[in-house]
């Protein structure tokens, strides 16, 4: 018997939850839906935005797991254009490119998680069950690295001048070129 409380429970695939998950990376996608399947979604695969939105307005999903980065696109659009659709679809945001503005943005356009990847299906499923904040998640021992506060810093202001790189780079009065280098970097793992 499904529990209404439980987003992956079901008592036959027609009632299964539909999740749209949406990421540029074919073999993440393929190992993903498979392992979100098993846990009692109804999963729907896209690639980009396009087949991303209209795979929404087909299956109207309860659930969302979307990377940051799909492409050269972003899912920061796409989550604000799945909350405009049904602002009750719960949406994760995954990413290889975490940081505190990206994750502040998303949350502020209707996202209700945020996970760096890699994140494995038991964190995602669980993301997915979550409605609120957690009051007791652990404070962090260690301040972050200069390195990493500097590419925080590079995303905040990217994200203020709109993605737009030349504006960023003149803000921070560096050439365009050094700041393509700086953001083409993974964050300093911590």
């Amino acid at each position: 018997m499904r529990d209404p409380d439980k987003p992956g429970s079901s008592d036959s695939p027609g009632d299964a939850p539909t999740l749209l998950l949406v990421d540029d990376d074919k073999a993440f996608c393929m190992v993903l839906s498979e392992a979100l399947r098993k846990r009692g979604f109804q999963v729907h695969v896209a690639y980009n935005l396009a087949e991303a939105l209209a795979l929404a307005n087909q299956c109207q999903p309860e659930f969302a797991v979307v990377d940051l980065r799909i492409g050269s696109e972003s899912g920061l659009e796409l989550v604000s254009r799945l909350v405009a659709m049904d602002e009750n679809t719960r949406i994760v945001m995954l990413t290889g490119y975490a940081s505190v503005a990206t994750a502040v943005e998303a949350i502020k356009l209707g996202a209700t998680h945020y996970l760096p990847k890699p994140a494995d299906a038991n964190e995602i499923a669980a993301a997915l069950e979550r409605e609120d904040g957690d009051a007791y998640v652990p404070l962090a021992d260690n301040p972050l690295s200069v390195r990493r506060l500097e590419w925080e810093h590079l995303q905040k202001v990217l994200l203020s001048h709109n993605g737009n790189i030349s504006s960023a780079a003149r803000a921070l009065k560096m050439h365009r070129r050094t700041l393509q280098r700086k953001l083409a970097k993974h964050p300093v793992r911590e």
